[in-house]
Order: C-alpha cells, then sequence, then structure tokens
C-alpha cells in the first residue's frame, strides 16, 4: 500500500475570448475593461487559471483580487512570487490600458517587481492597486502595490514601462478550427489538471 498523499484535482472553464478581443477593437480602453470586470466580456483565461479577478477600472487606475491556495504553492512552501507579480503586471497593465482611446494597444516593455512578504494559502484574499504615473505619446509608466487584505500588509510592490502604438500593429488571436471532437468557437472550455500533494 503507496503512503503517496491522494492526487488533489482542479477545473478551470473558460470561454473562447476571441470574440472579446474582437470587440476591444470599437471600444476605449475604459470601455472595454469595464465590460470585462462587469461580465459583459469573457474574462481572460489566463486569470480563471490563476484565481484572480479585476475588481474596479477607472481612467490611470485598476485593482484586482486573488485567493492565495495550495495549487499556487512552490516548493519551498509558500506561494510562488508569479502570482504576485501576475497581479501586478495585470493591474498595471490595465491602468494603462484605461487611458487608451479605441483603436490604441499597448504591450509591457518592462516590469520590476520587489517582494517584501511572504504569501501563503492561509494569507487570505490579496488586493493590488495599480495607478498610471506618466503616460506620453509611445510610453507610459505605473506602479502597483498588493496588499493582503485581512490585515493591509504589504507583500510586494511594483513598476511598470509599456510601448503604445496603433492596435493595428498587434497580430489577433489565431482563428484554426478546433480539432475534431474539441469545443467550438462558442462553447466554454474546460481543462482538469491533477497534482500528486508531494511538492513535486
Amino acid at each position: 500500500m503507496s503512503d503517496r498523499p491522494a492526487a488533489r484535482t482542479r477545473t478551470v472553464t473558460w470561454e473562447d475570448p476571441a470574440p472579446g478581443l474582437a470587440a476591444a477593437a470599437d471600444l476605449s480602453g475604459l470601455e472595454y475593461l469595464r465590460a470585462i470586470f462587469e461580465g459583459r466580456l469573457p474574462s481572460p483565461p489566463m486569470a480563471l487559471t490563476l484565481g484572480f479577478r479585476g475588481v474596479s477600472v477607472d481612467e490611470g487606475r485598476a485593482v484586482f483580487s486573488g485567493e492565495p491556495a495550495e495549487f499556487l504553492m512552490n516548493p519551498i512552501g509558500v506561494v510562488h512570487g508569479g502570482f504576485a507579480m501576475t497581479l501586478l503586471d495585470s493591474a498595471m497593465g490595465c491602468a494603462v490600458q484605461s487611458t487608451l482611446p479605441a483603436g490604441a494597444a499597448y504591450t509591457t516593455l518592462e516590469t520590476k517587481v520587489n517582494f517584501v512578504g511572504a504569501i501563503r494559502p492561509d494569507t487570505g484574499r490579496v488586493r493590488c492597486e495599480a495607478v498610471i504615473v506618466h503616460r506620453g505619446r509611445q510610453i507610459a509608466t505605473a506602479e502597483g502595490r498588493v496588499i493582503a487584505e485581512r490585515t493591509g500588509k504589504l507583500l510586494a510592490h511594483g513598476v511598470t514601462t509599456c510601448l503604445l502604438q496603433a492596435r493595428s500593429g498587434f497580430a489577433g488571436p489565431s482563428r484554426r478550427a478546433p480539432a475534431s471532437g474539441a469545443a467550438d468557437g462558442g462553447e466554454a472550455r474546460r481543462v482538469q489538471t491533477d497534482r500528486r500533494g508531494d511538492g513535486g
């Protein structure tokens, strides 16, 4: 009889992101983000995979929240730093995007993050708030902070630099036909991952 712990299972379900991306072409950055945050357009699959969401967005400011969990742990027993870094990258990028007119887009050039407090599965919900610092014609910068909601403790903070350009300069998603037996473009996708509780 094996002493190995039973596997945990987590199921993630998401919608086809392509229709939302297509709608973005006719919306300002703020209109687009509010449509996502309010559930009128699909959430990005990456956010659903990592377990965080957009809370609010105004021009030049974005707020996200996430729930640290066991599936985010690294081999040293804390939540991987990539969780906080992804929250910061998302919130800071959205703070920039919220200032853009229809037809404009951005991409991240650089992000720097300082981890100042460990995040553990029992830390509870964390909140990431980001604000724009500067927006020029081609370059924008923003800063953000990740805070434990229960204690108010600062866990991480960061800054980002983004490149601004016309949306036409960015490639859209591939619209290849789904493989036989796969969900079509209008259905939700689902992936189930099993993992062993052995830290591997």
